[in-house]
């Protein structure tokens, strides 16, 4: 499983900031044949979506239930701690994000030299068509890699959890490091990124404790939630001056095009940020792990506060959110555990899931009437906590139907008649 810290379930976090949206319509059937689970295709091919078997050495068959195993879906073989070593037939011509993360035994892929869309070089596997590296084994040997000249695509959970590794070169060919592509990389001390990247995708280098600088070229045009989200010695992100969708300032960085705060270096000194005026998105886990701030401060330009943007924020003790925001996403303020008091504004229209979940010490919470929908378990194990709400509010529905402590914002105007 990915690893806790703090108070917050990683897996959960990281999910979060890269689920997709998901397509209209009904969910496709799904199948069991001995311990796969399988989807039909609409040519009447089998996709793998899970595993749960034990297997050390598993050879994946080529067909399940007389249907050709022509696809293996997203994680579908994920969390397998057994697996030492899978082969892959032939018969695959599609495979998706990085079907064997968190495999943490596996060091060994086979795929026949004449597979027609997958490749083995150095015992890491890869996509032919899209030029895309799909798995460096968790369990591989080494300290160092060097990608393959001509790869595209680093893909989404790539390098999962590869602790050994310390260095990684990409190459100018790659044009985009997939979401969580070197996450919980432990030792990883140095990633240079090449100037041919334009995307780096969401938490990419998420928990690389061993990350202290980043330097991001000008050709990155897009960017994803925060990549560093806790990298906790991270204390430098170098951007150029004339860097055309990045700035750093005050060695913070910022996305130009939607104004958004991506990352406050978890490893910055310093008790107290005020973010610059004219910021308008503080973004996913942008602050997530800033275990020395104290207070932040806030402007009127921002419209939004995004999911887990300051969880794990334990020493976070003020934080002042204006009457310009209008929503509080998922998990926003999660295990900010020296909180003990939060005043919402009357912009604010939606508090996400566990928003405020895992404050231990917050002891009152102002909801205003303009609040029409407040998220599952927004003030779970928050249990010295009194909300103050509207009395025909929706809060107050919601703090009933929750069983939550309230009070009203005239309880006691009564010792004043």
């Amino acid at each position: 499983m990915k690893r806790t810290l703090f108070a917050i379930p990683i897996a959960l976090l990281l999910l979060a900031l890269c689920l997709t949206a998901c397509a209209e319509g009904t969910e496709p059937a799904t199948y069991t044949s001995s311990d796969y689970e399988y989807t039909l295709l609409d040519d009447g091919t089998a996709e793998i979506t899970g595993y749960n078997g034990n297997d050390k050495n598993l050879t994946i068959p080529d067909q399940l239930d007389g249907h050709p195993v022509a696809a293996i879906g997203d994680s579908a073989f994920s969390f397998c701690s057994s697996l030492t070593s899978v082969s892959i037939p032939d018969s695959v011509t599609e495979i998706g994000a990085n079907p064997f993360s968190y495999c943490d035994n596996l060091t060994k892929i086979i795929v026949s030299p004449d597979h027609p869309s997958l490749a083995v070089i150095d015992g890491v596997l890869f996509s032919k068509p899209d030029k895309r590296l799909i798995c460096y084994p968790a369990g591989k040997q080494g300290t160092a890699y060097q990608i393959p000249s001509g790869i595209q695509i680093i893909g989404e959970d790539a390098f999962y959890e590869c602790s050994s590794l310390t260095s990684v070169s990409i190459p100018d060919s790659v044009t985009a490091i997939g979401d969580d592509a070197f996450s919980f990389c432990s030792s990883l001390a140095s990633a240079s990124i090449p100037d041919s990247v334009a995307a780096i995708g969401n938490s990419a280098f998420s928990f690389c404790s061993s990350l202290t600088s980043v330097s991001i070229p000008d050709s990155v045009t897009a960017i994803g939630a925060n990549p560093f989200i806790y990298c906790k010695n991270l204390t430098k992100i170098v951007v150029s001056p004339d860097h055309p969708a990045l700035a750093v300032i005050d060695g913070v960085l910022f996305s130009k095009p939607d104004k958004r705060l991506v990352c406050y270096p978890a490893g910055k000194q310093g008790t107290a940020y005020q973010i610059p005026s004219g910021i308008q998105i503080i973004g996913d886990a942008a602050f997530y792990g800033c275990s020395s701030l104290t207070s932040v401060s806030v402007p009127d330009s921002v419209t939004a506060i995004g999911n887990y943007a300051f969880s794990s924020c334990s020493s976070l003790t003020s934080v002042s959110i204006p009457d310009s925001v209008t929503a509080i996403g998922d998990g926003a303020f999660y295990g900010c555990s020296s909180l003990t008091s939060v005043s919402i504004p009357d912009s604010v229209t939606t508090i996400g899931d566990e928003a405020f979940s895992s404050c231990y010490n917050l002891t009152s919470v102002c909801i205003p009437d303009s609040v029409t929908a407040i998220g599952y378990g927004a003030f779970s194990r928050c249990s010295s906590l009194t909300l103050t709400v509207g009395r025909d509010s929706y809060a107050l529905q919601y703090c009933k139907e929750n069983a939550l402590n309230y009070t009203y914002p005239d309880s006691l105007d009564w010792l004043n008649n």
